[in-house]
C-alpha cells in the first residue's frame, strides 16, 4: 500500500513539473488555430492585466511567477503559445492540473486575459506608467 501511495505522489509531482507546456500540448488543434481578435490591442492588454489580478493572481502570483502547483505564466512557453490554446485552457480548465474553468467570464474578457498573458512586457496588474 505504501508503494502505491508513493507512485501516486510521484505521478502528481511529475504532472506539476511538466506545468503549462504539457497542458498546452493537450489543446485540440482546431482550438489552437483560433486567432485572438484583440491581438496587439493595448487597451485589451491593460484590461487583461486587471482581470488577471482579480481572477488569476491568487494562484499564479501577482507577477505571474507561479505559486505552489500553479505554474509560472511569465515564460516563453506562454508568451509564444498560440492564443487559441490559452483561450481554450481558460474556457475549459483542467481538473488534473487543478486549473478551474473560467467559462463564466464573457468571451471578450477571456481574450483580454490571453492578450495580457502573451505580452512579455506586460505590466504588473497594479502598475502604472508611460503607456499603461
Amino acid at each position: 500500500m505504501k508503494l502505491g501511495a508513493l507512485l501516486v505522489a510521484a505521478g502528481l509531482a511529475a504532472a506539476a513539473w511538466t506545468g503549462e507546456s504539457d497542458l498546452l500540448s493537450r489543446v485540440p488543434q482546431a482550438s489552437a488555430a483560433q486567432p485572438n481578435p484583440l491581438e496587439n490591442n493595448r487597451e485589451a492588454e491593460r484590461a487583461g492585466a486587471k482581470l488577471f489580478a482579480r481572477e488569476c493572481a491568487a494562484c499564479h502570483g501577482p507577477d505571474r511567477e507561479g505559486r505552489g502547483k500553479a505554474p509560472r505564466l511569465d515564460c516563453s512557453a506562454v508568451h509564444q503559445a498560440a492564443p487559441g490554446k490559452l483561450f481554450w485552457i481558460l474556457r475549459n480548465g483542467s481538473l488534473g492540473y487543478g486549473m478551474p474553468s473560467f467559462a463564466h467570464l464573457p468571451e471578450t474578457e477571456r481574450w483580454q486575459i490571453v492578450t495580457f498573458l502573451r505580452s512579455p512586457a506586460a505590466p504588473h496588474p497594479g502598475a502604472s506608467g508611460p503607456g499603461r
